[in-house]
C-alpha cells in the first residue's frame, strides 16, 4: 500500500467515524473525556518516560532551545493536560444547540443549529500536548479528528494517541474518531492535503513555513496560524509599574510561545523614565533588546541597534525589539504595518485611548493592561485551544468547542409552500 492510500484509508476511517461522534450522546462524549484524564493521570510516569526518550533524541539532533522546551512533558503539563479533559467535558455540549430562532409571516420557525464540522485534520510541531487537546476539543464537538505532530515528538505522540483510544472505545465510541498518523515523511502532510472527499478543514499549527506549506497545497479550507508578532504600546498615560511587569511577563515568563511579547513601543513622553527599567528588568533576565535610534541609549549594554528586519519578526527567543513613538496613532501605524494579528496591548490609563486601541487595532486579541500571554484558550475561558487564528473565516483568536463547530438552518413547518 503506498502512504497516499494509506491515508486515504485512515481519511475514509474517520469520515465513517465522524457520523457516529457526531450524533453521539452528550454523555458518551463526556464519558470518554473523563477517561482520557484519569489514563493521563495513571500513566504519567509511563508518559514520561516515552517523552523523555524523544526529548534526549532531539537534543542529540541539536533541536533548538525553544522547540525542546515545546517538546518536553512535565508533571505539571501532564497534570494540566488531565484538568483540561474535565474542563472540556463539563462544559455545554454545542451540538443541536440553537443560536438562535425567529417565525416567519407564514407561520415558519427558522433556526441556526450547532454542527459539527465533520473532520478536521490536525498538522502540529513540536508540542505533545497539542495531540491531547486538539482531540477533546474536536470530540466534544462532535467531530473525528486526524492527528500529524512533528517527527520529534512520535513516540510521546503515539504513547497518548493510544490512550485516547482507549478512552473513546471504554466509552462506546469509534476509536477511528482519533487517529494519528504515524509516518513521519514529509509526503503523508502533501497526501492529507488532498483529501478533500474526507477531511473538511485542515489546521495547521506550528512555524510560518509550516502553515504556509499546508495553505497552498491543502484543496480543502485551512484554518490559519501564522506568526505571532505581539506588540505592547506604552502610552504616555501607563501606570509603569504595572507596565513593567506587563512587559516582562510577556517577554520572559515563556519566549518561545506564539504569544510572547515580540516588540515594545513606547510613547516619547515616558521613554526616559520606563526604558531604563525595562534595560535592568529584562536585560538582567537575558533579554537582548534591538533598539530603535532613540531607544538604544536608554537600555544599556544588551542593545544592539535596530535594523528592518528586526520589526515584524518573531523571535522564539529572549530577544526583543524596542521603538519609541510619538503618538498612539504611530504605534497603531506601526501595528498595522508590522503585526500578525495575532495579540495587541496598550498599557494606559486614558480610557479614549484604550477604547480607540481596541477598536482600532486589528488583532485576534486585543488587551488593555494585560499580558500577551492571556491570548490563550484555557486562560480565556475555552478549556483548551486547537490554534490561534489569525485570519478572520471562519474563526478570529483562539479555537475552542464552538469554534469547531458551524451553524445550519433549521426550518419548521406546518404544510407551507412556497407562493
Amino acid at each position: 500500500m503506498t502512504l497516499a492510500e494509506e491515508m486515504a484509508r485512515l481519511g475514509e476511517r474517520a469520515r465513517a467515524a465522524s457520523r457516529v461522534v457526531g450524533s453521539a450522546a452528550p454523555a458518551a462524549k463526556t464519558a470518554a473525556l473523563e477517561e482520557l484524564a484519569r489514563l493521563l493521570e495513571e500513566r504519567a510516569d509511563e508518559l514520561l518516560a516515552v517523552n523523555a526518550r524523544d526529548v534526549e533524541a532531539a537534543r542529540a539532533r541539536g533541536l533548538d532551545a525553544p522547540r525542546l522546551d515545546r517538546l518536553t512533558l512535565t508533571p505539571a503539563i501532564l497534570a494540566d493536560m488531565a484538568r483540561a479533559c474535565r474542563h472540556v467535558a463539563a462544559m455545554p455540549d454545542p451540538v443541536g444547540a440553537l443560536d438562535s430562532q425567529w417565525q416567519r409571516p407564514n407561520g415558519l420557525l427558522v433556526g441556526k443549529m450547532r454542527v459539527p464540522l465533520g473532520v478536521i485534520a490536525m498538522i502540529y510541531e513540536a508540542r505533545p500536548n497539542v495531540t491531547i487537546d486538539a482531540a477533546i476539543l474536536c470530540l466534544k464537538a462532535g467531530n473525528a479528528v486526524i492527528l500529524r505532530g512533528g517527527s520529534e515528538a512520535i513516540q510521546s505522540n503515539t504513547a497518548l494517541a493510544q490512550i485516547l483510544q482507549e478512552a473513546l472505545t471504554k466509552a462506546g465510541l469509534p476509536p477511528d474518531a482519533a487517529q494519528l498518523v504515524t509516518s513521519t515523511d514529509h509526503a503523508a502532510v502533501t497526501a492529507l492535503c488532498k483529501l478533500d472527499r474526507y477531511i473538511d478543514v485542515m489546521i495547521p499549527r506550528g512555524g510560518e513555513n509550516l502553515v504556509r506549506t499546508v495553505t497552498e497545497a491543502a484543496t480543502m479550507p485551512v484554518l490559519k496560524h501564522f506568526k505571532g508578532v505581539c506588540h505592547v504600546f506604552v502610552d504616555a498615560s501607563a501606570d509603569l509599574d504595572a507596565a513593567e511587569e506587563i512587559v516582562f511577563n510577556g517577554k520572559v515568563q515563556r519566549p518561545g510561545v506564539c504569544n510572547a511579547l515580540e516588540c515594545l513601543l513606547v510613547h516619547k513622553d515616558v521613554a526616559a523614565a520606563f526604558l531604563p527599567r525595562i534595560a535592568r528588568r529584562l536585560g538582567g533576565a537575558g533579554v537582548e533588546f534591538r533598539a530603535c535610534a532613540q531607544s538604544l541609549p536608554l537600555l544599556g549594554p544588551t542593545a544592539v541597534p535596530q535594523r528592518e528586519e528586526d520589526l515584524g519578526q518573531e523571535f522564539h527567543a529572549l530577544v526583543l525589539a524596542v521603538r519609541v513613538v510619538d503618538s498612539l496613532d504611530a504605534a497603531l501605524d506601526h501595528i498595522a504595518r508590522y503585526g500578525s494579528q495575532h495579540t495587541e496591548v496598550i498599557c494606559t490609563n486614558d480610557h479614549a485611548h484604550a477604547m480607540r486601541f481596541v477598536r482600532e487595532a486589528d488583532a485576534s486579541m486585543v488587551g488593555v493592561n494585560a499580558s500577551t500571554r492571556f491570548n490563550d484558550g484555557g486562560q480565556l475561558g475555552l478549556g483548551a485551544e486547537i490554534g490561534i487564528s489569525t485570519s478572520k473565516l471562519h474563526a478570529y483568536g483562539p479555537m475552542g468547542v464552538q469554534e469547531l463547530t458551524t451553524t445550519k438552518f433549521m426550518v419548521l413547518g406546518q404544510g407551507q409552500v412556497r407562493a
